[in-house]
């Protein structure tokens, strides 16, 4: 699997957990526990970027702007 597609399941992920307030207010712990995996998970694929990355993709992942770098991904991930 690329590393594009990785990081926009990634991202995705993410912004799926800390979307998911039934989870939070059922067991906070496990939640905060979840986000910081999934948070690690997708530091861990930012670190692997090349350098010829797309300035505008690494921005947003740089900055967190992960709602626009999975609008990025998806329209450049087929």
């Amino acid at each position: 699997m690329s590393l594009h597609k990785n990081l926009k399941e990634a991202v995705q992920a993410r912004l799926d957990m800390v979307a998911d307030h039934a989870f939070r207010d059922r067991d906070a712990a496990a939640h905060l526990k979840a986000l910081q995996s999934a948070a690690s998970h997708l530091d861990s694929l930012v670190a692997q970027l090349p350098p010829d990355t797309d300035p505008t993709l690494r921005h947003y992942l740089e900055r967190q702007s992960y709602t626009k770098a999975l609008a990025w991904l998806q329209e450049s991930v087929a």
